[in-house]
């Protein structure tokens, strides 16, 4: 279990980012036309996933966009946006950020929280997904990792992005 914040009051999650230098799990979600978004469809690129609690609160559909505008000349590098959203949410926000090329997955019928120990397990957002970031190298190795320290806040750009290269 790892501990976050919310509003400056702390907030548990179901478990630990996967550890830097381990193998990613897999995963499959739910992508915007219903079909399965996995890390075998994904397998040989790099890969930003983006977690957060829902794509409908400002701080976290500010991570979607700053994402998108930063990462998406990256050579073979894919941002995939991740929350317990359903699909159609995502598929909403992106139409109306004209946002293109995303790729989102929804947790709704998925493991995903638990295998990357990032479901809040308490506070206001028990059961949302705890704002953190994973990066996986184009072999499936996990190369960096963050649990923002407060759900509120943008996550490390800089940092997760310097860790792409």
């Amino acid at each position: 279990m790892a501990t976050t914040n919310f509003k400056g009051n702390p907030v548990s999650t179901s478990g630990e980012l996967p550890a830097v230098g381990s193998k990613a799990p897999d995963f499959e979600l739910v992508g915007t036309d219903l079909a399965p978004v996995t890390s075998g469809s994904l397998a040989g690129k790099k890969l930003i996933l983006n977690i957060f609690p829902s794509v409908d609160t400002g701080v976290c559909a500010q991570s979607v966009r700053t994402f998108h505008e930063k990462a998406s000349g990256l050579e073979n590098t894919e941002v995939v946006n991740i929350s317990a959203d359903l699909p159609f949410a995502h598929k909403r926000f992106c139409a109306a950020e004209d946002i293109e090329n995303a790729t989102a997955g929804s947790t709704f019928r998925s493991d995903f929280a638990a295998d990357y120990g990032v479901k809040m397990t308490d506070g206001p957002m028990e059961g949302l997904l705890a704002r953190s970031v994973v990066l996986v190298d184009a072999e499936g190795k996990v190369v960096y990792t963050q649990l923002v320290d407060e759900i509120t806040t943008e996550p490390d750009y800089d940092a997760a992005l310097a860790a792409v290269n």
